[in-house]
């Protein structure tokens, strides 16, 4: 499998050996420092040996179960007494370590190619490439290869866990006592003992897990880095059994690292954030990258004062003083996720307070209704995860239709997200949870990030980003964003896609249920104007889709690229994520459509109730878990007898909708039949009357100019976007017609998708009068702006290709790192 790892090609790798060791748990203590743009400190790392390695009799995973309606089980089993003179062997390999907490002013290692290396002579160590997928034959160390990228290793080193104050209630049985068998198997032992916790004794967990990753070290660790991993290694060790399972890296970020951007706010205050980078976070910590490497975490993090930070962390933080001018944030989560879900956000950010507010929600009895005797009867059942707090077994979490949450934004935007934002969450909250039941996570933040964000909105746990782009225009941008990044906390955080290629899986789902959930979240609607509103969406994608279709590479189209091998890994755990790099996949859209319609054309064939009860249903099988495509197919196929005699099986959708680039064969006639929907036969006819009054218009004298007596209708934001797309085919639309149009919808003062084709309608036809309205959508919009350098350049006009070159001059250094790159390759 590594030999297909070609750092110069579009596919990401993904080196961690998680088949030999597992990150079972990382804590962090970190400084961030504005003035260097560097984030600096320690990650300790708990590891378990991988699948390959497991004794056969270790003892299988138990069923998840209400901690609540458990006793509590803390110190009910005794902890065996240790000898004085056992004992004061815990701590006597740890003259090894300098210091047993971060240090700034360590000696960067780096050479001239930004490589690593503590090592005398590196020839000692194979290459990822050769060592991953082999056994240690002879007298071959073992490597534990972690991603990394961009990061400086200064120091790894193993941690001496058995010196912990109180660890001793850890080494329950006779054997673990014995020291003749060495202190390296108490280590990690211990670790044994502590990962594997029950969920009931998880703040103790938490408080041992800070306790041992300050205890000092006991030994320096040899290890290299490369383009894409570290690599660390214990001289004479042979087997992950026997290799370090506590291990603490020194390190810091680089300013050009791509796993965060360091930028100002619409403020003009300094912040950093996680943006979602291709290279997900490899650059912001060394890490296990597969989702099959689920883990928990807490981190403690230093900034100054006046700065907020904010993080993917089940409680929320408060600042903690340390001295004058720096305060500490402290977050933790005990619900294993991937690596790739931790967020970070530090920024000069306002809270949004509630103005005496209260949300229209609807009551508990009516949010009783779209549940069945069935749907109740699973928050029954066992759990099919791995042990962990979880509020599907949480009676009180089964009933909160509105979980905790707070806003925050630059100071700037306060009043804009008082406006709308404010009063929206409660409500798609609420329809999240008629829709699907039990709200995965305990709480949630949003944040409005920099405008040099390069999506609308992206969900992690506990937290969603959000464009600033969401808020102008009234609240249907800013309602349905939410309920997207809303439905993420069932489809890809709670379940998430065991092979990253299949992120439809995500995508689809969410792209799916914002139509629901938002439908639900207007609360007035009959099923009528629902039925309408989703028709008119659904040519809206439809049309999306097929223009995608048309102008992308067949290969970028598959939802299952690596149909079936989806989810095989090398023997070492290693894979890749086919086109994980490229840069212009990180703004195509065509697995949130195509998996969109998918869903939909599942929900029409079993009717929308059944279907939404067997979402449910694989929610409560499903979550906490990595799943493929054919698990959720099986699933929603196996419980609807009436679809066994029809075409519909899992060899068949696969074949239709996930194997194969373009439009699926089910689709390619239904984008006719959304035309007939009332809403878009109101934009028909609106069309019709602009082009009349754009004949009418060019064909009168500009001495006799009478006024136009047509009355148009007004529209719904989706129905503007479409009446505006409809004119982006008419081959010519006058100065004074263009003028009109603006005038007549306030075409400026609506959402971004509006202002967008607004945008487009003024680069097509060179209304130089809009140029202004072009250059603050690619200042103000960057998430959406990309797409319209291309257009400003196509069209070889002097004026336009300068308007694009000023524009990206202005935004290039703060733009994100894949936007700067393809509108780069539109200009030069």
């Amino acid at each position: 499998m590594e030999t297909q790892l070609d750092p110069t090609k579009d596919d990401l790798p993904l080196m961690a050996n998680t088949s030999h060791m597992l990150v079972k748990h990382y804590v962090l203590d970190l400084d961030v420092d504005f003035k260097s743009r560097v984030i600096e400190g320690i990650i300790v790392l708990f590891l378990e040996t991988g699948s390959r390695y497991r004794k056969a009799s270790s003892t299988g995973k138990k069923g998840c179960q209400s901690y609540l309606n458990e006793t509590c089980k803390t110190g009910s089993s005794e902890p065996c007494h240790v000898s004085v003179s056992n004992a004061s062997v815990f701590s006597s390999e740890a003259e090894y370590s300098d210091f047993a907490v971060c240090r700034k002013g360590e000696k960067d290692t780096s050479d001239k190619n930004g490589n690593h290396s503590n090592e005398k002579q590196t020839s000692g160590i194979s290459s990822s490439k050769n060592c991953c997928d082999k056994e240690n034959h002879g007298n071959k160390d073992f490597l534990l290869v972690l991603d990394c990228c961009d990061l400086s290793v200064l120091k790894v080193e193993e941690v001496d866990i058995a010196a912990v104050s109180g660890i001793e209630k850890f080494t329950m049985s006779a054997e673990l006592t014995d020291v003749s068998k060495g202190l390296e198997n108490l280590r990690n032992q211990i670790v044994h003992e502590l990962v594997t916790l029950p969920l009931d004794r998880c703040q103790e967990q938490l408080h041992y897990f800070t306790c041992c990753s300050q205890a000092p070290g006991c030994g320096e660790l040899e290890f290299t880095t490369g383009t894409w991993s570290l690599e660390i290694r214990k001289q004479g060790v042979q087997t992950p059994t026997d290799f370090p399972h506590a291990i603490r890296i020194w390190y810091k970020t680089k300013p050009e690292g791509r796993s965060v951007t360091w930028t100002t706010d619409q403020s003009g205050r300094p912040c950093v954030y996680t943006m979602g980078s291709p290279i997900n976070n490899r650059a912001l910590f060394p890490c296990q990258e597969p989702p099959i490497a689920s883990s928990t975490w807490q981190a403690s993090v230093r900034a100054s004062a006046g700065f907020v930070v904010l993080m993917s962390g089940e409680n929320s933080a408060e600042p903690v003083q340390l001295q004058e001018g720096i305060t500490s944030w402290y977050y933790y989560v005990t619900m294993p996720m991937p690596a790739s879900t931790f967020t970070i956000a530090v920024g000069c950010w306002q809270e949004v307070k509630q103005q005496c507010f209260t949300a229209d929600i609807q009551t508990e009895d009516e949010f009783s209704m779209p549940f069945s005797q069935d749907d109740f009867r699973w928050h029954k059942e066992s759990c099919g995860h791995v042990e962990y707090p979880c509020r599907f077994q949480n009676p009180a979490a089964t009933l909160q239709r509105v979980i905790p949450y707070r806003v925050f934004a630059p100071l700037c935007l306060v009043e804009r997200c008082e406006e709308h934002l404010l009063q929206l969450i409660p409500q798609c909250l609420s329809a999240a949870y008629s829709t699907l039941g039990t709200h995965p996570f305990s709480r949630l933040d949003v944040l409005i990030v920099p405008s040099n964000f390069s999506s609308l909105g992206m969900a992690s746990p506990h937290i969603i980003f959000l464009s600033q782009s969401v808020l102008p225009g009234g609240s249907h941008l800013c309602g349905t964003r939410l309920c997207h990044e809303i439905a993420h906390s069932w489809f890809g955080l709670a379940i998430g896609a065991r092979d990253w290629t299949e992120e439809w899986i995500s995508e689809g789902f969410a792209t799916f249920l914002e139509d629901v959930f938002w439908a639900r979240a207007q609360q007035q609607l009959s099923c009528d104007e629902e039925k309408e509103q989703q028709e008119l969406k659904a040519l809206l994608r439809w049309r999306r889709l097929r223009d995608e279709v048309q102008n992308s590479e067949e290969e970028l189209q598959v939802l299952r690229p690596h149909k079936e091998s989806t989810g095989e890994v090398s023997e070492s755990g290693a894979s890749f994520v086919k086109h994980g790099l490229k840069a212009e996949k990180v703004f195509m859209q065509v697995h949130y459509l195509k998996g969109y319609f998918l869903l939909r054309s599942l929900a029409s064939t079993l009717g929308e109730a059944s279907y939404l009860a067997s979402l449910r249903k694989f929610i409560h099988k499903f979550h906490g878990q990595l799943v493929l495509s054919q698990d959720f197919l099986s699933t929603l196929l196996e419980d609807i007898p009436e679809q066994k005699e029809s075409e519909l099986t899992v060899e068949s959708i696969s074949q239709n909708w996930l194997d194969t680039s373009g439009i699926p064969k089910p689709l390619l006639e239904e984008g006719e039949t959304w035309k007939e929907c009332k809403l878009v036969q109101q934009v028909s006819a609106e069309v019709t009357k602009w082009i009349q009054a754009n004949q009418r218009i060019r064909k009168s004298s500009k001495k006799k100019r009478k006024q136009d007596e047509v009355v148009f209708q007004k529209l719904l934001p989706d129905q503007l976007v479409l009446l505006l797309e409809y004119l982006l085919e008419e081959k010519t639309l006058c100065p004074r017609t263009l003028q009109r149009l603006e005038k007549t919808y306030q075409l400026r003062d609506q959402d971004a998708e509006v202002r967008h084709r607004w945008c487009e309608l003024v680069v097509k036809h060179k209304y130089v009068s809009g140029y202004g309205d072009i250059e603050k959508f690619l200042r103000e919009d960057q998430a959406m702006g990309v797409y319209l350098y291309g257009e400003l350049m196509v069209n070889e006009d002097a004026k336009q290709q300068e308007l694009a070159y000023k524009c990206f001059a202005a935004a290039q250094e703060q733009m994100d790192m894949s936007s700067a790159e393809v509108v780069a390759e539109m200009l030069f």
